[in-house]
């Protein structure tokens, strides 16, 4: 099995994971309840928020059903199967995996409040100057948008999977092991 691949995505979802449910743990106990509190002149903002939507609240007034169906039934199931095409795929580089872990990290660390709190993902950043302010996220959020940056930067991305990668780009990859030789 490619076993450094696997070590990298795995520490990836561990920390990426670990961090975000910290956080919301924090969140919920100095925050629920507190009101706002802002730093360096109003740029940041600490308040906690439970979202039942998806970015921004989108599909928070969906029936509990139909939300349940898909924020925590297809994205689980695109999470696993997103997770096993990773960890089966090669060769991928380094830029690829890492940013892959850290939008399934972000993904496992929001789905896991969506099964815990009865479908409310726990929100408390918000960033912004005068009237334009990002929404209310958290850390899993942070992770997910870095992936999703760092994926578009990627050789994949740029070069498309189907395309073979040329020799320079080997040496930015993952390292395989060895497996059997190809008849």
């Amino acid at each position: 099995m490619k076993l450094q691949k696997t070590f990298v995505i795995f520490g990836i979802l561990a920390g990426t994971i670990g961090c975000d449910q910290a956080t919301k743990v924090a969140a919920r106990q100095h925050l629920e309840g507190q009101g706002t509190f802002s730093y360096l002149g109003d740029t940041f903002r600490l308040t906690y928020s439970e979202n039942y939507g998806a970015f921004l609240g989108l599909g928070s007034s969906l029936p509990e059903g139909v939300r349940t169906l898909i924020f925590v039934g297809i994205v689980a199931i695109g999470l696993i199967a997103f997770l096993i095409w990773l960890l089966r795929t090669s060769p991928l580089s380094k830029q690829f995996v890492v940013a892959s872990a850290l939008i399934i990290g972000g993904g496992i660390g929001n789905l896991i409040d969506r099964v815990i709190f009865e479908g409310g993902v726990t929100d408390f950043l918000n960033m912004g100057v005068g009237s334009i302010r990002t929404g209310i996220f958290n850390i899993a959020d942070v992770w997910i948008v870095a992936g999703v940056l760092l994926l578009a930067l990627s050789p994949e991305f740029r070069e498309g999977l189907s395309q073979p990668e040329d020799d320079v780009e080997t040496e930015n990859q993952i390292p395989q092991g060895t497996g059997r030789p190809e008849s």
